[in-house]
């Protein structure tokens, strides 16, 4: 049987991806352009799951599962909450030898995955204190963490759309002899 939902490592990812703002280059490792890009598309597997996890949750607000059902999904989405947290930390790293428009694409990301982070972190602190899912505020949770990570997963994919056309762009402009 689920007792509490253990926070421990959750908190520590959350509280890394509050910190990524204040990390410096100095001891980070040098990355170039085309290593950001496999970063984004390891985020962008980390997202996907998310997205469906969440989804999935959601739709256990219209059932009646049992709260200990909750517990087990919300285990997975903080699991990959902290697998998508490590991404983006590693994104961080990059952020020095990455072109510009993927540092955008960084800055955008962070506060989405913080977002989800603090909400996955409401819903565990519900389930740990009041053992029901039919409050209003917690399925509010659900539906605003699947909105976000369904944004999240959009974000990242449409940045790699981005990243596909601009190099197909150049190939095509290399390709005719365009300076």
């Amino acid at each position: 049987m689920v007792n509490k939902i253990t926070q421990s490592g959750f908190s520590l990812a959350a509280a890394l991806l509050l910190g990524l703002a204040l990390l410096t280059s100095a001891g980070a490792r040098v990355f170039a352009s085309a290593d950001v890009t496999g970063l984004f598309r390891e985020a962008a597997s980390s997202a996907s799951q998310l997205r469906r996890d969440t989804n999935q949750m959601a739709g256990f607000s219209k059932s009646r599962m049992s709260w200990e059902s909750h517990a087990q999904q919300i285990n997975q989405i903080k699991e990959h909450i902290n697998n998508t947290g490590k991404v983006v930390a590693d994104l961080h790293d990059a952020r020095d030898g990455a072109a510009a428009w993927q540092q955008e694409a960084i800055d955008r990301i962070t506060p989405l995955l913080q977002e989800i982070a603090s909400n996955t972190e409401s819903v565990i602190n519900h389930l740990n204190d009041r053992q029901h899912t039919w409050h209003p505020e917690y399925q509010e949770y659900l539906k605003s963490n699947a909105e976000l990570a369904a944004d999240l997963s959009k974000l990242i994919g449409d940045y790699i759309d981005y990243d596909s056309a601009k190099a197909r762009t150049q190939e095509l402009q290399q390709k005719l002899g365009f300076s």
